[in-house]
């Protein structure tokens, strides 16, 4: 469950990049939300992955995806 979790944080952060790209600057509304809830809910995962991970193996899972 704690890797399924710290995928889904991967997951996330791929969209709020993709989001970011697309709200060109924080200038179109839907893209812009997009981006701001995804990045909340990237960190909150990656949090609740690592209580279960040691912080070294869940960062480096993290950003590879």
């Amino acid at each position: 469950m704690k890797w399924l979790i710290l995928l889904l944080a991967g997951i996330f952060e791929i969209i709020w990049a993709v989001g970011m790209k697309y709200s060109n600057g924080f200038s179109v509304l839907v893209p812009s939300l997009i981006t701001a809830v995804t990045y909340i809910l990237s960190a909150v995962f990656l949090a609740m992955a690592l209580k279960y991970l040691p912080l070294g193996m869940g960062y480096i899972m993290w950003v590879t995806f």
